[in-house]
């Protein structure tokens, strides 16, 4: 039996959000097109150190339940690592206490503890959580997309009203600000330094109660992720070595070995931040629907699922 004409849907934007709520559309039944500027391995997203944790994203409640969503879609995609990039991994969560997360987290999450005085300084969480390789997850989100039907264009638009379709779901990220147009959309700038690993295999991530600076680490496949940066409304794509410098600095007082690791990368991605994520719907003048979808900030891998679901039925006539 083929799709209707009503069923196509054109998903703007290439990055996690998009890719997911791409796949989810395209399985549900849907007939759909997704439309991305850059090859999905030269996104955003791709940047990304991806530790499932609702970072800076609001409405919290929401967030949480997206998030929640998605570590069940995350912990079925980790029984196949080598494939989807997805692997549950231990680490601690600095400067974060137990009543504060067990109250939404606890029940999913029933390794959650304190950290001890010999897994960190200060207060912290241990859990053991996704931890995604952005680098085989993309294009293996992609290769589902195309298995359920989809069709994936590189092409870069001007405005949302070039999608023809009867639906359009808008998951163009920091883009939003020009396309939609709107201007609560801003990039908090992240800096990444990649080196190779010295055999370090927990994860960390840690804040200076002081200074507010971060640093955190992340044991992917074959290397070892330093950060990090949260430059509010920075729109510079370069690397800064100064700050490289410090990231490598602040990540070896946690971890000395970090210190001797040979540099192999740097990293800079544009974390498109709103004051709360828009997913909502809106009906056109001239009938067609258009979804929103977009201003996750640096959650976007956490919460992908749930708001993947969420968007797909919001794309329901």
């Amino acid at each position: 039996m083929g799709s209707e004409p009503g069923d196509e849907v054109v998903v703007v934007g290439g990055g996690v959000i998009g890719l997911t709520t791409a796949v989810v559309l395209a399985e549900s039944g849907r007939r759909v097109r997704l439309w991305t500027r850059d090859p999905v391995e030269r996104t955003t997203s791709a940047v990304a150190g991806a530790l499932w944790w609702p970072y800076r994203i609001e409405p919290v409640v929401s967030a949480r339940e997206w998030a929640l969503h998605s570590l069940g879609v995350y912990e079925e995609l980790a029984a196949r690592p080598g494939l989807t990039g997805v692997r549950m991994v231990e680490g601690v969560l600095g400067e974060t206490d137990l009543d504060e997360a067990g109250g939404w987290a606890g029940a999913r999450l029933p390794g959650l503890r304190a950290a001890t005085t010999q897994e960190y300084g200060g207060t912290g969480l241990w859990a053991r959580l996704p931890l995604i390789d952005m680098r085989a997850h993309l294009p293996w989100l992609r290769e589902r997309l195309l298995a359920a039907g989809g069709v994936v264009e590189t092409r870069a638009v001007t405005g949302l009203a070039e999608a023809g379709a009867p639906v359009v779901v808008n998951c163009t990220g920091l883009g939003a600000r020009d396309l939609v147009p709107d201007a609560s959309v801003r990039p908090v700038r992240g800096q990444l330094v990649v080196v190779e690993n010295p055999g370090i295999r927990t994860w960390l991530v840690s804040t200076d109660p002081v200074s507010g600076e971060m640093a955190y680490f992340f044991p992917q496949p074959g290397r070892l992720v330093l950060g990090g940066t949260a430059q509010e409304d920075s729109w510079a794509a370069e690397p800064d070595p100064a700050v490289a410098e410090a990231i490598v600095r602040r990540c070896a007082a946690l971890r000395p070995e970090i210190a001797g690791a040979r540099v192999l990368e740097h990293r800079v991605g544009l974390r498109p931040a709103r004051d709360a994520v828009r997913l909502e719907r809106e009906e056109l003048p001239d009938g067609r629907l258009l979804v929103h979808n977009y201003g996750h900030g640096g959650a976007g891998v956490t919460v992908a699922w749930g708001c993947a679901r969420e968007a797909a039925r919001l794309a329901s006539r």
